[in-house]
């Protein structure tokens, strides 16, 4: 009996809908990345003492950990043997990023544009390793189950040029599934990790978090007048992150907790300029959760 309801959770079945979410909101996401580095993008990996930090030296620092993880460097290797300089590799790899994002978006060859987005995303990430932070684990994240996911989606493309549909099944449940858990494993000990430090309870880190260039964007003076709010908006997102693996899979607070979570990080790209970060949440949470919005019970949810 225990087998079997663990079987129909960890399998159920799904339509490709929350793939949809995903590939949509990875196409826009890849393509506000590329867009918002167009201006630095070969200052900040250009080798030598061009750029900001050495890319030579990043990837070096990198290939102690693997020589397997991609980089830049590979492309402008190939570029070297083909003629071709560092500054036109490396515009080549920026295009290239971009052009993936715009597939995503259109649904055009899904596939290969969800694996081409990953890796050219990784290369970016491992070149970039010093001027990384959030935003870009996550999005690795989105783009490493978008490369693995059934596609295309009924609403991609390549479902009305080719015909390609997905019929729904517990592959496709599985799949959201994993990312659910995923994302569960991750607001917990994010909450927990800040339930642990004495900070969050205090308002200091809510305090520090916004004063902090360049994120102070809501003046000190308006700060200091909500002061005493402070230790109590952090314990809220404590609790909030760290309930979030119990209370997303409640029916009577699964929709309230993950509006209450979308919220708090739109709430962080107002407040703090992130919007990148900000945007790759709220995609994540509604391709794993989204559902509840339209009153199916995650657990025995049937298309």
């Amino acid at each position: 009996m225990l087998g079997k309801r663990l079987e129909q959770f960890l399998f159920p079945v799904r339509s490709d809908r929350w793939i949809a979410i995903l590939r949509f909101g990875l196409g826009l996401q890849v393509i506000v990345y590329a867009l918002s580095l167009r201006r630095d993008w070969n200052y900040l990996f250009a080798a030598d003492n061009q750029g900001i930090i050495s890319r030579e030296l990043t990837e070096a620092i990198l290939s102690v950990k693997s020589a397997f993880i991609p980089r830049l460097g590979w492309l402008v290797t190939l570029g070297g043997k083909l003629g071709l300089d560092e500054d036109a590799m490396l515009a080549l790899g920026w295009a290239a990023l971009l052009g993936t994002g715009l597939f995503l978006l259109a649904g055009f060859l899904c596939r290969p544009s969800a694996i081409a987005a990953w890796l050219l995303h990784l290369a970016a990430r491992g070149s970039g390793g010093f001027v990384t932070y959030g935003v870009d684990s996550f999005m690795t994240i989105g783009l490493f189950y978008l490369a693995l996911a059934p596609l295309p989606d009924r609403y991609s493309l390549d479902a009305l040029l080719f015909k390609w549909r997905l019929k729904a099944d517990y592959r496709i449940g599985f799949h959201q599934r994993v990312l659910q858990l995923h994302l569960c494993f991750i607001y917990f000990f994010g909450g927990l990790a800040k339930l642990l430090g004495a900070g969050w309870w205090d308002g200091t880190s809510m305090w520090r978090a916004l004063t902090r260039p360049p994120f102070n964007i809501i003046p000190a003076h308006a700060l200091l007048s909500a002061k005493y709010l402070l230790p109590f908006l952090g314990i809220f997102i404590c609790l909030l992150e760290f309930g979030y693996p119990l209370f997303i899979w409640l029916r009577s607070t699964s929709r309230a907790w993950l509006l209450l979570v979308l919220l708090m990080h739109i709430g962080i790209a107002v407040a703090m300029h992130l919007q990148l970060f900000a945007l790759i949440m709220v995609i994540l949470n509604l391709a794993a959760f989204g559902s509840i919005f339209s009153g199916y019970s995650l657990a025995r949810q049937r298309t």
